[in-house]
């Protein structure tokens, strides 16, 4: 028998492009994927499950369908995606619940793998060059995104502690682009101008979005244990990922208010998020000689990340707009995989 795998998110970009990976993976046995809303990517063979953001269902699910391995890509660390007072329940109780599952009695499981972020480093003017695993943040957090990503992780330490026969491992992922993947990040590196804070031209690390799918299958694989930074070779000042991009710079006052931000971000002139706001002033780096150690090889360096971002932005400019979205339909899946009226189920 091959590994039964459970991911979360499967409503997200990262859980369906995991499940996707998956699905092509010949040692999976099955897969099946939980999410709020429908799947944004078309599945081949995977099995949809609706649930609550909380994952109230896991428990029960994880006990009727002896999954051995569970990717949690639902750990939200764009604070534009949902209002603050949900990260606390999406990040803090959706995690519990999820490793509740996983160590409960009965519980096959004997893997997981959690797609974290870099944000719990922060951005300040006192942070180390590189910040590797075992590095503190230099300043305690002023955002809820970030606090709820620290939450979780302690969350998932103290499981690791208590559960040794499980391999449990933290992905912490740079800022990601590629993919046709949606951050504030991407989304104002994608206009003609693009936000920089004045007095500042930060150096930032990127890393390139299908380098973070295969981070995730290498840790699954490899029954990775701890923490791990997950990030392209080479940091770029802000300046040069701007011309690169092709966007021009839009010069915003480094002591703006939040209050004042407000209206242009509702307008989509360009979207500043407080965590965004520090990084584009300080910058952030991270160590991922710990990753590499154990076997794996990156795809892209920083600046291959950026570049390729540039590419995608170029292409998609020059045929007009994007590709329509994946829609899932419930009824129209479960013909082709059942119907015996389906002769050529590829």
């Amino acid at each position: 028998m091959g590994h039964r795998v459970l991911v979360t998110g499967a409503d997200t970009f990262w859980g369906g492009h995991t499940i996707r990976a998956m699905e092509g993976d010949p040692s999976v046995e099955l897969v099946l994927g939980m999410g709020q809303h429908d799947p944004v990517v078309s599945l081949e063979r995977a099995e949809f499950i609706r649930s609550d953001q909380t994952y109230s269902i896991l428990n029960r699910l994880v006990h009727a369908t002896k999954v051995d391995t569970i990717i949690h890509t639902f750990l939200i660390s764009d604070s534009t995606n949902v209002p603050e007072r949900s990260l606390h329940e999406i990040n803090v109780i959706g995690t519990m619940n999820l490793l509740a599952a996983a160590g409960a009695t009965g519980s096959r499981v004997t893997t997981v793998v959690v797609k974290s972020s870099t944000k719990v480093y922060g951005a300040t003017e006192q942070d180390p060059y590189m910040f590797s695993e075992e590095m503190q943040r230099s300043r305690a957090t002023s955002t809820m995104v970030e606090r709820s990503l620290i939450e979780a992780e302690a969350l998932v330490d103290d499981f690791a502690i208590d559960h040794p026969e499980i391999s449990v491992a933290v992905l912490r992922c740079a800022n990601v682009l590629g993919g046709g993947i949606g951050t504030p990040l991407t989304r104002n590196l994608s206009r003609s101008f693009c936000p920089v804070m004045m007095g500042f031209d930060p150096l930032l690390q990127f890393v390139e979005a299908t380098d973070v799918v295969r981070a995730l299958e290498h840790a699954v694989h490899h029954r990775l244990r701890g923490r791990f930074n997950v990030a392209g070779d080479g940091r770029l000042p802000w300046s040069e990922v701007l011309a690169i991009a092709g966007c021009r710079p839009l010069p915003v006052p480094s002591s703006i208010s939040r209050l004042l931000l407000a209206p242009l971000t509702a307008t989509k002139v360009y979207e500043l998020p407080d965590e965004l706001v520090d990084l584009l002033r300080f910058g952030r780096g991270v160590d991922t000689a710990l990753l590499k150690s154990t076997g794996f090889r990156y795809l892209f360096t920083s600046a291959g990340a950026v570049e390729s971002f540039a590419r995608d932005k170029r292409e998609t400019r020059s045929s007009g707009k994007p590709a329509a979205p994946y829609r899932y339909e419930h009824d129209v899946e479960q013909f082709f995989r059942h119907s015996p009226a389906v002769v050529d189920r590829e």
